[in-house]
């Protein structure tokens, strides 16, 4: 997977827009898609932020049995692809698909060898053992877990590179834009693999970013101000028209 090849399967010059739901219930999750998909969005993120994953399962069933076509991908929080994996091949054996999986913790360790990542080379025999197809976006350098000193962030986006299909980082915490001197270390060190954020762009900030992402997972920065639960339509349409006036440079 590389970055042009990422964001033609969105259908997508610039940086793919994937807005992140956090869930309450089955009707504001729908609602939420339902908003998004309208705005233009090419898909969407669902996330529990607030009740356990199993409580997920069926909101997932119900969402992709109402917008049967969409690209949706799903972030089990605080779930690593050991346990998450399963479960996407689980629903997939009955017949719910899901297009991608979001992992805050890819388990990259850049103090070991790059032939030597344990726990990351686990869960990719994991994924391959659960037969799921979808694609893997892995927290790298991600808020939240273990913190990584800048100076090992090259290290650690290289080594991720293998072990996912797309690279995905962060600022340090939920609606904090990653620092751009990080952006420009993972882009450099990835190469021509595609990267994702996952926290703090803004239709204000996504300017500095499209050069070197490849992909927006964003919620606290087109939701409506206040709320963390609902999509700001006008938010959402000016992100997107940002990206769409983008390409990768040549």
């Amino acid at each position: 997977m590389n970055r042009h090849r990422f964001r033609a399967l969105f259908r997508s010059t610039g940086p793919v827009v994937l807005p992140v739901i956090h869930v309450r219930d089955g009707v504001q999750a729908e609602r939420n898609v339902a908003t998004a998909l309208d705005c233009g969005a090419p898909g969407v993120f669902l996330i529990n932020h607030d009740f356990l994953r199993t409580e997920l399962v069926p909101i997932l069933r119900d969402v992709r049995a109402r917008f049967a076509d969409a690209w949706i991908g799903v972030n089990f929080l605080a779930t690593t692809g050991f346990d998450a994996f399963p479960s996407l091949g689980d629903l997939a054996r009955e017949g719910v698909r899901l297009d991608g999986y979001w992992a805050d913790d890819a388990r990259i360790d850049e103090r070991r060898p790059a032939d030597d990542q344990r726990d990351a080379a686990a869960i990719a025999d994991v994924r391959r053992r659960s037969e799921w197809s979808g694609l893997y976006f892995g927290g790298t350098c991600f808020k939240k877990q273990r913190e990584v000193a800048p100076e090992h962030h090259a290290t650690a986006a290289t080594t991720a590179v293998d072990f996912m299909d797309v690279v995905c980082t962060s600022g340090l915490a939920t609606g904090r834009a990653a620092d751009l001197d990080k952006i420009s270390t993972f882009r450099a060190a990835i190469g021509d693999a595609p990267l994702a954020v996952a926290s703090g762009i803004t239709p204000d900030n996504a300017h500095g970013y499209v050069r070197d992402v490849d992909c927006f997972m964003v919620a606290t920065g087109i939701d409506r101000p206040g709320d963390f639960y609902e999509i700001d339509p006008d938010r959402l349409t000016r992100l997107l028209a940002i990206t769409r006036a983008s390409e990768i440079p040549t």
